[in-house]
């Protein structure tokens, strides 16, 4: 919790600095029009899922359920950070306060981690609905559901909580800036005076835990859907059942892709410009692109968007 610039001398420290991505003053600007529209767009994108799903009654099922909470914690995700983005490329001095820094670091990790658990939970109700479609009300019950759902965010917002506590509570030393756009666990333990190599193997070993458990979740639901797919004698069958499947394969291999690349290797490993970048692709621009997978592959949500937006009109 504080800053040092020699061993014998400290002061508090009072915030970092977000470089985000340094160029002149017209490039921030346009940057800040670019993200602005797409900030924009993912709101309405995940909103219009959620409006088209409260509104129609044919879509309060498990599936379309899970898929507006899905919607409705996008939008948190991406707010964890875009908006502290845009007031930067207007900044002169691009400061982010200690406890605003932390805020954001626990609330991206913990939206991250709730992405994660909501991704296998999904697989594992379209491997209950393929698998055992005759059983599937009896099993996928409201109240699973509504478990289901309640547990997502409680894991995922206890899951770094203690890790995240424990580097708030380390010394900094020398230089406030953080090349990033946001608040890191790479950048953020540079910062710190002492060798962080025990906290860093800590951090990549709970983020492991975070990515693997629910990845082989999904992974098992979908080995037995595809062991079920195969066994259905008509090939009319299959593509309903893989179309089913497809667009949440889609949004699982964008999320989890990037997400392994970033924190499944040494953070050493990575530049600056490459870890903004893979960052960007995975809290920026899969909630930007997760509406449009869903809404293009599924007529239900299709359907119930046109009846929406006719009635407004």
């Amino acid at each position: 919790m504080k800053i040092s610039n020699t061993p014998n001398t400290s002061s508090t420290i009072t915030g970092f600095i977000l470089l985000g991505f340094p160029c002149p003053r017209e490039g921030q600007i346009l940057l800040f029009v670019l993200f602005s529209a797409v900030y924009l767009l993912t709101l309405m994108g995940n909103g219009s899922i959620i409006c088209a799903v409260c509104w129609d009654q044919r879509l309060h099922t498990p599936m379309y359920i899970l898929l507006a909470n899905f919607s409705f914690l996008e939008i948190w995700y991406v707010t964890s950070t875009v908006p502290n983005m845009l007031a930067n490329f207007l900044s002169d001095n691009k400061l982010i306060s200690f406890s605003g820094c932390f805020l954001q670091f626990y609330f991206f990790f913990s939206l991250g981690s709730t992405e994660c658990f909501f991704l296998a939970v999904m697989a594992f109700d379209r491997y209950l609905a393929i698998c055992w479609p005759l059983h599937y009300s009896t099993l996928m019950t409201g109240r699973l559901c509504t478990n289901l759902v309640i547990g997502c965010w409680a894991l995922g917002f206890l899951w770094f909580p203690a890790p995240i506590i424990i580097i708030s509570q380390m010394s900094f030393c020398g230089s406030r800036i953080i090349d990033h756009f946001l608040c890191d666990p790479g950048p953020l333990l540079a910062l710190t005076c002492a060798r962080t190599s025990v906290m860093e193997f800590f951090w990549a070993v709970i983020s492991s835990l975070l990515l693997f458990i629910p990845f082989l979740c999904i992974m098992g639901s979908y080995a037995l859907v595809l062991r079920a797919v195969l066994k259905v004698p008509s090939a009319a069958g299959q593509r309903k059942a893989f179309s089913t499947c497809g667009s949440h394969l889609a949004v699982v291999s964008l999320f989890y892709g990037s997400v392994m690349v970033m924190y499944l290797s040494p953070t050493s490993e990575h530049d600056a410009g490459i870890q903004k970048l893979v960052t960007l692709f995975y809290s920026v621009g899969t909630p930007l692109i997760n509406p449009v997978i869903y809404s293009l592959r599924n007529k239900d949500i299709k359907y119930a968007l046109q009846k929406f937006l006719e009635i407004q009109k």
